[in-house]
């Protein structure tokens, strides 16, 4: 028969209560260049995820609460932009494109979308059928 060691616990076990100086300071910690905030939660003894916890809540507390106000300088209003010489071009709603294959022959094929302009078609076959 062999004997086993075993811990009775008698009394409550209560949570380890930070001050704000100690939160601050592991906080101040993590914001170190090349630190690990795991390495920091395991050498105070706590989970990385409290430590992040500390983190948002202190960095929230240090942000301003008052909005910032930006100088602002009236000038006289500039007279309106004159309309182009030439009107723009009447945008047509698209309508759902597909694309269209094109057997060129030798094993060669040119895939366009179904919308492609036929003029800039015909010039792209033109230069294919050169070569």
């Amino acid at each position: 028969m062999t004997k086993h060691q075993i811990e009775v616990i008698t009394s409550v076990e209560r949570r380890r209560r930070w001050s704000r100086e100690e939160k601050e300071r592991l906080v101040a910690a993590t914001f170190e260049p090349g630190v690990s905030v795991s390495e920091i939660a395991r050498s105070a003894g706590i989970h990385v995820s409290q430590l992040f916890r500390w983190r948002k809540e202190l960095c929230q507390i240090s942000a301003p609460s008052v909005p910032q106000l930006v100088p602002v300088e009236v000038v006289e209003a500039l007279s309106a932009p004159q309309p182009p010489a030439t009107p723009s071009p009447i945008s047509r709603p698209r309508k759902k494109s597909s694309m269209v294959t094109i057997e060129l022959g030798g094993a060669r094929r040119l895939r366009v979308e179904s919308d492609i302009d036929s003029e800039a078609l015909g010039r792209i076959l033109d230069v294919l059928e050169r070569r």
